[in-house]
């Protein structure tokens, strides 16, 4: 009986092991990200521990935000010392995929999503015979108001990140835990396909609503 094979032309049961250990990596490297970040800073110590961690999981790090996240670690530390700005970065880049937080410990608050992998420049948005898919809150309306939106245009919504994905919108109101749920899913996803030279754009919610303006 032949193996079915999924749209990349990858066996369907080696596809879903992948994404099931790259979930759960990112649930462990979630967790990590928030412990290092509970005093509100970020030190050497911890900064060679999450780099050993990246390399003892080779099989995430050909995914975003892994494979970013690995390869400035290697830079920051390629001279055996994390200084200052380096510590302000790394806390950066740790909150970003942490979904934000306070930097003082305690209390989790939503960062906007401006801090994900948009393209930059922000493209032109063609609406008509274009497919879009929307993931995270969004401030401009419920997300069965923004897809009767895109249809009255000529688009069309899809549920998942597809090979036929035009653009991947991220609602402005972001989630602390982004990183391991089906929003980070679609995220990672779109990022992999434009990384193939899929001419797919991932766009903020803010970019997207003045393209509906115009």
């Amino acid at each position: 009986m032949p193996i079915p094979l999924d749209a990349d032309g990858q066996p369907v049961t080696r596809r879903l092991s992948q994404t099931r250990n790259t979930t759960r990596d990112a649930n462990e490297l979630c967790g990590l990200a928030r412990g290092v970040l509970a005093d509100g800073a970020v030190n050497q110590a911890e900064a060679e521990f999450l780099l050993q961690w990246l390399q003892e999981h080779p099989e995430s790090l050909a995914t975003w935000p892994f494979n970013v996240l690995f390869v400035r670690l290697e830079e920051m530390l390629a001279d055996n010392h994390l200084d200052e700005e380096e510590q302000g970065e790394l806390l950066g880049l740790l909150l970003d995929y942490t979904g934000g937080g306070s930097t003082q410990g305690g209390a989790t608050a939503s960062r906007q999503s401006s801090a994900l992998p948009l393209c930059s420049p922000a493209p032109d948005v063609v609406f008509e015979d274009h497919h879009f898919v929307l993931t995270g809150k969004f401030i401009t309306g419920s997300r069965q108001e923004c897809e009767m939106e895109l249809q009255a245009l000529g688009a069309t919504p899809q549920k998942n990140v597809t090979q036929a994905t035009n653009y991947l919108v991220i609602g402005n109101l972001g989630s602390k835990d982004w990183a391991q749920s089906s929003y980070g899913r679609k995220i990672q996803r779109a990022v992999e396909l434009r990384e193939r030279g899929q001419p797919l754009h991932i766009i903020s919610e803010q970019h997207w609503a003045v393209w509906l303006n115009r």
